[in-house]
């Protein structure tokens, strides 16, 4: 084998750990994504889309942690092995090389329809577990901000003026959250 051993990681945070993906596969260079796995506009990601060349071996913990959708693991993986590469998914025991066998399409179909499937779930019985947690008044959700931060955006849009307007979105984007996210704070 000629080429090398390309290894995918992605936690949703950087809180999360991800020693329990790879940490026992001998790998050549590691890429890490630290971002949700909602869509493929991750940059770790584009990157080792972008540095994989012939006979590279891309091996990822598990399906869900290089897509969340039937559609884009299709097309992460079309992409990996266009380039001549394959793909290994260790948790699935499945491996990718770029024929297009029927029995290659039918298990990729199937383990992520399930994969999907079952996110789908975890979402569902999160969403319950939270609303039953508001019903007895203990869910807090962790704030992104300190009070200084907060302190600090409010500042900043108490000096707009009808002439002169704060951009929220650069003030959101600065402060690395979401516009919803400032907009609640300025509420509260």
């Amino acid at each position: 084998m000629t080429g090398k051993k390309v290894g995918y990681v992605r936690v949703s945070t950087a809180k999360q750990s991800t020693e329990r993906q790879l940490a026992d596969v001998d790998l050549d260079i590691t890429f890490t994504d630290y971002a949700s796995g909602k869509d493929t506009n991750r940059p770790k990601l584009q990157e080792m889309l972008n540095y994989i060349r012939d006979d590279d071996i891309v091996i990822v913990h598990s399906m869900d942690r290089l897509a969340r959708n039937l559609d884009d693991l299709r097309k992460i993986i079309k992409t990996i092995t266009a380039k001549q590469a394959q793909i290994k998914f260790l948790k699935e025991g499945l491996e990718f090389i770029g024929n297009k066998s029927p029995m290659s399409n039918l298990m990729l179909s199937l383990m992520g329809a399930f994969a999907e499937f079952e996110h789908s779930l975890i979402k569902e019985r999160q969403m319950e577990g939270i609303a039953k947690a508001k019903a007895r008044g203990v869910y807090k959700r962790e704030k992104s901000l300190t009070n200084e931060q907060i302190a600090n955006i409010k500042q900043q849009i108490s000096q707009e003026t009808p002439t002169i307007q704060v951009n929220k979105t650069r003030l959101a984007k600065e402060f690395g959250i979401t516009r919803q996210t400032l907009y609640s704070y300025l509420k509260a």
